[in-house]
């Protein structure tokens, strides 16, 4: 979850500023939205510019400069909007190479579709390169938190976060809790709804993450909690000017309600003492951790923040190239439909049961591989770093984008067909390990490896469960991948839903 959070904070703010100008200012809104722009890049170039008086110039990856001041940004945003990120990222490596150079918003950056430099950036994370964050982000998620801090303090934070979601706790603490927010929330639907599933997986991931990040399970907590991590979410992109209606203003007013719940919860635990405390995850980090109640408060915003998206968008997306590929859907439905019961609670899955979808966890990897948020990083230098025969000054951004070797043809045949048998070939299994693999990173590497992964995979294939044997459904209008400003489906993939018999699902 927690590297998962950079696609979101890296497409700047760019999406917001247009859309209230063209609320603002219809038949206007081009011209103020292409000037605002300019004037953002060159504020960008005369911040950024890096003055080397008395040496050699740098020798920065092959690229070219673009057009004056906007350079390739407009080029780059074009592709990250459509369904095909990395277009403009493999234009340019047919030029210039695997690694190359190019200007965006009025500053140098080094692009890399290179797996072993990826890896490189990665893997020095906090030595020689640093996340960067806009101020609206910062001020949101607080700084404190795992996902804004750097050096010792990150180390410690994501080692408390990892420790929170070992496997071992999976299986303990989040297996039954998890089936109990999707039963409740998938058991609502009427027959012949139509329902746009999109909503619906967002509704589900906040649900999970407040549950087992607070121990909330009261369904009106539940959704007052959600509406204001709506809020808090849309200011993360926001212009940070603080006055009452900006999206800023809202942001922060939802950030000091969560903080306040927190803190309310926090409160609760210390009254009612172990014993009687709830399996969240704030729970057992107050038992097993000495931390500050600030400290404590920023890192579960973090952990709501990072693992909301990630499960969301992995689950809709997954349903959505199922829907496209009636083989894999029967292959599917036949996987979960074998799987034994518990006696005692017939309706819940064992971690066993988890353990045997082998072919849900094709679906989840070939949906992470295509679909995956997390398509590009940004890093800057934090000194002159060289590689290869290159030397990328301090200061200059660095940006592994993880999506253009996932969908690059020499290393996945037929890359952009969503395929779940490839990773059941054995030349796959080493690219498969995504922990380690160079050509398969979609939980991030590094120091900022998503500590919720597991987390994340299991969210979702209890997800596909619930889903595929309590329904069917039919697409009701055509849809497709976008990918700015966060990944989505244009129209919010509606489908008209339509009960399983009811022996079906009980079958084995």
């Amino acid at each position: 979850m927690m590297n998962c959070s950079s696609w979101i904070i890296s497409t700047l703010s760019l999406h917001k500023l247009s859309k209230k100008m063209r609320e603002n200012f219809p038949g206007e809104w081009s011209v103020l939205a292409i000037t605002t722009l300019l004037f953002f890049i060159f504020l960008a170039k005369f911040s950024f510019s890096k003055k080397n008086p008395g040496k050699k110039p740098y020798k920065l990856p092959p690229g070219r400069r673009g057009w004056p001041f906007i350079g390739d940004s407009f080029s780059w945003y074009n592709a990250i909007a459509g369904s095909h990120p990395p277009r403009f990222v493999e234009k340019q490596v047919k030029r210039f190479g695997k690694i190359f150079s190019c200007n965006l918003f009025g500053k140098w950056a080094v692009v890399s579709a290179d797996p072993s430099f990826n890896r490189f950036i990665m893997q020095n994370e906090g030595k020689l390169f640093q996340s960067s964050y806009p101020k609206s982000f910062r001020d949101l998620v607080g700084k404190n938190g795992v996902i804004i801090v750097q050096g010792e303090q990150h180390r410690k934070l994501h080692g408390i976060a990892s420790n929170m979601m070992r496997l071992e706790k999976l299986k303990f603490h989040f297996l039954k809790d998890i089936q109990i927010v999707m039963l409740q929330t998938l058991k609502k639907f009427r027959e012949n709804q139509v329902i746009l599933l999109q909503d619906v997986c967002r509704k589900i991931a906040i649900s999970l993450m407040i549950n087992q990040l607070l121990g909330v399970s009261s369904e009106s907590e539940i959704d007052q909690m959600a509406r204001f991590f709506s809020d808090f979410v849309d200011g993360c992109l926001s212009i940070p000017i603080n006055f009452p209606g900006s999206t800023y203003h809202t942001a922060m007013k939802a950030r000091k309600k969560i903080i306040s719940k927190i803190k309310k919860t926090i409160d609760e635990h210390r009254q009612k003492g172990p014993s009687e405390s709830s399996n969240g995850v704030l729970g057992r980090l107050l038992e097993e951790e000495s931390l500050p109640d600030e400290t404590i408060s920023d890192f579960i915003i973090n952990l709501l923040f990072a693992g909301n998206e990630t499960t969301a968008k992995t689950m809709l997306f997954a349903v959505y190239f199922l829907t496209q590929n009636p083989r894999a859907m029967k292959q599917l439905l036949e996987e979960h439909e074998s799987l034994g019961r518990n006696s005692e609670e017939e309706e819940m899955l064992t971690w066993q049961d988890y353990k045997t979808m082998s072919f849900t966890h094709c679906v989840i990897d070939e949906t992470l591989r295509i679909g995956g948020i997390a398509i590009w990083l940004m890093r800057e230098a934090k000194e002159d770093v060289t590689y290869q025969d290159y030397v990328i000054p301090k200061g200059c951004s660095v940006v592994p984008f993880m999506s253009a070797v996932h969908l690059d043809e020499n290393l996945y045949k037929e890359a952009v067909t969503f395929n779940p048998w490839r990773w059941m070939d054995t030349e796959n299994e080493q690219k498969r390990n995504w922990r380690s693999s160079l050509y398969y990173s979609p939980f991030g590497g590094g120091a900022r490896f998503c500590p919720g992964a597991e987390l994340a995979r299991l969210q979702i294939a209890l997800f596909l469960h619930y889903f595929v044997t309590t329904y069917r459904w039919t697409q009701v209008k055509e849809d497709q991948m976008s990918f700015f400003p966060s990944a989505r489906l244009v129209n919010g993939f509606q489908i008209r839903l339509m009960s399983r018999p009811e022996e079906a699902v009980k079958s084995k």
